[in-house]
């Protein structure tokens, strides 16, 4: 089980593991392995008291990954998931195993969407946000951006069609939905 303080028994002893897998234990010696002292179990030299750690309250809301069997003794309550971002979210740990492609798909899909709303919350207020001047577009002016580029064997030059597809697309979109769904609230009066 995890975070225990102990390490479970290995299922097959170290001869029946060395003879069946070739070069098996060539770390057994405790020498050999920088990360020793602190593998070790001595709570008289660390202080420790427990076996396992005192859990923090469980809030029941909290994601866990399929492969835990419960929440580990300490966790971050400080950003709670909410709104649609939080429900993708919800959804990737409830759904998928750590090992599947998909429950980091929708783990980064439901951050794109908190994104999103990030920037939409951003016109309510006095200052939104403006993509010229946060993306850095106007730190290349005045220091050569074309000649920097070329003849220097950079590696953000194969990509760098991609930047203002990326950077400029979200934003363009936006504007092109808008305008349509205001022309077509206007079609309806």
């Amino acid at each position: 089980m995890p975070y225990t303080a102990r390490k479970p028994a290995l299922p097959e002893s170290a001869d029946e593991l060395r003879t069946r897998i070739p070069g098996w234990g060539a770390d057994l010696d405790p020498a050999d392995r920088p990360s020793y002292p602190k593998e070790r179990f001595a709570p008289e030299e660390t202080g420790a008291h427990w076996d396992l750690p005192e859990s923090q309250p469980d809030p029941g809301n909290r994601e866990r990954s399929l492969e835990h069997l419960r929440l580990t003794p300490v966790f971050g309550t400080a950003q709670p998931l909410h709104g649609v971002s939080g429900a993708i979210r919800r959804f990737a740990y409830a759904r998928y195993s750590e090992a599947r492609a998909a429950h980091w798909l929708l783990l980064i899909a439901g951050d794109r969407v908190e994104a999103i709303g990030a920037h939409v919350r951003s016109f309510a207020t006095l200052r939104p946000d403006n993509p010229i001047t946060q993306t850095g577009i106007l730190g290349e002016r005045g220091r050569h951006p074309i000649s920097s580029r070329f003849g220097r064997h950079r590696a953000d030059l194969r990509h760098a069609w991609l930047d203002p597809l990326i950077v400029a697309g979200p934003w363009v979109l936006s504007i092109v939905g808008a305008v349509t769904i205001v022309r077509r609230i206007a079609r309806l009066f």
